[in-house]
C-alpha cells in the first residue's frame, strides 16, 4: 500500500532536522565541562525536565506500536500503556528524589557510593551499554522498517541509507549540544509528539460525536474477532505459557522504566531533588495523556482504516497510526504524523547514545582507568569520541537487524533494567547491609540471565515471529526473561550481601542522610 506525498514527508522531515540542529548550535555553547556536557549545566527547571523525560520514553514503539496493538488486538495492546504508565510510579516513589541525592552523573554513582569503586562501576557500566545498545538497536532498525511505509522506499539497501542517515543525524546532535541539546531536542519532540496525537484524537472523536461507546461498538464490527477486541487476553489468551508471557512482559515494563540508564540521567539535569521530583510529576501527566490518546486512535484506526488493510501495509502493525492520518487529513497530516515519527526516532537515539557514552568516559575511562583523576575536558573528550563508536556500531547493527523482529530488542533492555539495575538501584538506596559483593552478583546474575533466557526464548528462535524463525534453539518458553530474571536479581544482590562482611557505617550513614533529605548533595555538583 501506497500512500501520501513521500516528497513532502522528507521535506518536513528535514524541516525539523535543520530547525532543532539551530537550536542545538544555539545552546551549546560553552559546553566543555562534565557538568554541562552529561547534565546540561544542572539548568533545566522541573517543567522542562518533565517534558524531555516524556520526549525520552515516548519512542516510536510507544506512538507506532501501541496504536497498532490497540488497533489488532485491542484491550491487550492497550495493557502496553497501562504498564509504561505505572512504572513512573516506581520511578517516582522509589527512585527519582534519593537518586538525585545522591548521584552525580551516571547510575553508578549511586551504585558505587559507599562500595569498591572500581568494580562495581564496571560492573553498572556494563549494564548501562548493554541496556543502552539494545534499545538503540531497536530504534535504528525501527527506522529502517518505518521508512518502507513513510517514504515509500522498500529496497534494504535504500533502507539501511536512512538507518545511516538517522544515525549521522543523531552522532552530531550528541557531539555538538551534549545533555543540554539533546534535551530541547527532547522537548520539541515530545511537544510535536502529544500535539499530533491530540489533533487526531480529537479528530476521531469529533467523527463520533464524542461517544466513546459508539467508537468501541464500531470497532467490534470492524475486526474480525468481534467483540473480542474489547476483552482480556485476545492477545495472550492462547495458552498457560502465553499468559506467563504477559505476566513476564507486565514484570519488565513495569520495573524496568526506574532502572532504564538513560531516563535514570535526566534525573541530574535539574538543580535540586525536588525539581527531580517535579520532572517525574509532569511526565507523568504528559505520558499518561499521551497513552489515553492511543486508545482513541487504536480504535480509531481499527474502525477508519481496518486491521486488514494494517496488517497487509509494509510497516504491519507499525503502520496504524500513519494510516490513521492519511485518512482523516489526507497527504498533509500524513507527513507531519511521518515528520514526527522520524524525530521521535531522532531524539531518542540521541538520549541513548549521550548517556552510553557518558557511562563509559565517567565510569570506566575516568574512575576505573585513570583513577579519578582525568580532567573534566579528558572526560568530555573520551565521551564524544564514545559517542562516534556507539553511534557507529548502532547503524551497523541497526542495518543488519532491519526486517528481522526487533520486539526481543526492546523487551530485553526493559528486562535487563529491571533484572541488573533496578534490584541494586533499589538494594543500595534503601538496605543499610547492602555491600560490594552484593552489588556485584546483583548486576551479574541479573544481566546474565536476563541475556541468557532471551537468547534460548521463542524471541529469537523456534516460532514464526522469531528473529531466526528458521531454526530452534529455544528452550525457555517464555518469550520475556522477567519473571524469572528479576528475582534472581534480587536473590543474588541478597546472597551476596549476607555472605559477605564487608561495611562501611560512616559512608552507610552519610548516603542515608543525603538520599533522605538532601544534604549534602550540593557536592555532588562539584566536579
Amino acid at each position: 500500500m501506497d500512500v501520501g506525498n513521500h516528497l513532502l514527508n522528507i521535506v518536513i522531515f528535514g524541516v525539523f532536522v535543520a530547525i532543532t540542529l539551530a537550536i542545538v548550535l544555539r545552546v551549546s555553547r560553552g559546553n566543555r565541562t562534565a557538568t554541562e556536557y552529561y547534565a546540561g549545566g544542572r539548568a533545566f527547571s522541573g517543567r522542562q525536565n518533565g517534558i524531555a523525560i516524556a520526549g525520552d520514553y515516548l519512542s516510536a514503539a510507544s506512538f507506532l506500536g501501541i496504536a497498532g496493538a490497540v488497533a489488532l488486538y485491542g484491550y491487550d495492546g492497550l495493557l502496553y500503556s497501562v504498564g509504561f504508565l505505572v512504572a513512573w510510579l516506581v520511578a517516582l516513589l522509589l527512585v527519582a528524589e534519593p537518586l538525585r541525592n545522591t548521584g552525580k552523573y551516571t547510575m553508578a554513582d549511586v551504585l558505587s557510593f559507599r562500595m569498591r569503586q572500581k568494580p562495581v562501576r564496571t560492573a553498572a557500566a556494563t549494564s548501562t551499554l548493554v541496556v543502552s545498545f539494545f534499545y538503540l538497536l531497536a530504534q535504528m532498525a525501527g527506522a529502517g522498517g518505518l521508512v518502507a511505509l513513510l517514504l515509500g522506499v522498500s529496497d534494504p539497501g535504500q533502507q539501511g541509507l536512512v538507518i545511516a542517515v538517522v544515525g549521522v543525524i543523531m552522532i552530531v546532535y550528541v557531539l555538538v549540544g551534549g545533555m543540554k541539546g539533546t534535551t530541547w531536542v527532547q522537548i520539541i519532540k515530545a511537544a510535536l509528539l502529544i500535539a499530533g496525537a491530540a489533533v487526531m484524537t480529537l479528530w476521531v472523536l469529533v467523527q463520533n460525536r464524542f461517544n466513546i461507546s459508539a467508537l468501541l461498538a464500531k470497532a467490534a464490527e470492524a475486526s474480525p474477532e468481534g467483540t473480542r477486541i474489547l476483552e482480556p487476553m485476545l492477545q495472550y489468551g492462547g495458552s498457560e505459557m502465553s499468559k506467563l508471557s504477559f505476566v513476564s512482559l507486565a514484570i519488565a515494563l513495569v520495573l524496568g522504566a526506574a532502572g532504564l540508564p538513560h531516563v535514570l540521567m535526566r534525573f541530574y539535569t535539574v538543580p535540586t531533588a525536588k525539581a527531580a521530583r517535579h520532572s517525574v510529576a509532569w511526565a507523568i501527566a504528559l505520558i499518561g495523556a499521551f497513552y489515553l490518546f492511543t486508545l482513541i486512535l487504536g480504535y480509531g484506526a481499527s474502525v477508519l482504516v481496518g486491521p486488514e488493510v494494517i496488517r497487509d501495509s509494509p510497516g504491519g502493525v507499525n503502520s496504524a497510526a500513519p494510516l490513521l492520518a492519511f485518512e482523516l487529513g489526507g497527504t498533509v497530516l500524513l507527513a507531519v504524523i511521518s515528520g514526527v515519527a522520524f524525530a521521535t526516532i531522532l531524539a531518542v537515539v540521541a538520549g541513548l547514545t549521550i548517556t552510553a557514552s557518558a557511562s563509559f568516559s565517567h565510569d570506566v575511562y575516568n574512575s576505573v582507568i585513570r583513577n579519578g583523576s582525568a580532567t573534566p575536558e579528558q572526560e568530555v573528550r573520551v565521551a564524544r569520541i564514545t559517542a562516534v563508536v556507539i553511534g557507529v556500531l548502532a547503524i551497523v547493527g541497526g542495518i543488519v537487524a532491519n526486517g528481522q523482529n526487533i520486539a526481543f530488542l526492546v523487551a530485553l533492555a526493559f528486562a535487563i533494567a529491571a533484572s541488573a539495575n533496578l534490584p541494586s538501584i533499589l538494594y543500595s538506596l534503601y538496605w543499610k547491609r547492602f555491600n560490594t559483593r552484593g552489588t556485584l552478583w546483583s548486576i551479574i546474575a541479573g544481566l546474565t540471565s536476563a541475556l541468557v533466557l532471551i537468547v534460548f526464548s521463542p524471541a529469537v528462535s523456534g516460532s514464526e515471529t522469531a528473529m531466526l524463525p528458521d531454526v530452534d534453539f529455544a528452550w525457555f518458553p517464555l518469550t520475556n526473561p522477567a519473571l524469572l530474571s528479576v528475582p534472581i536479581g534480587f536473590l543474588a544482590g541478597w546472597l551476596g550481601t549476607i555472605t559477605s562482611n564487608e561495611t562501611d557505617d560512616a559512608k552507610q550513614a552519610e548516603m542515608e542522610v543525603r538520599a533522605m533529605t538532601g544534604v549534602g548533595a550540593e557536592k555532588a555538583v562539584v566536579h
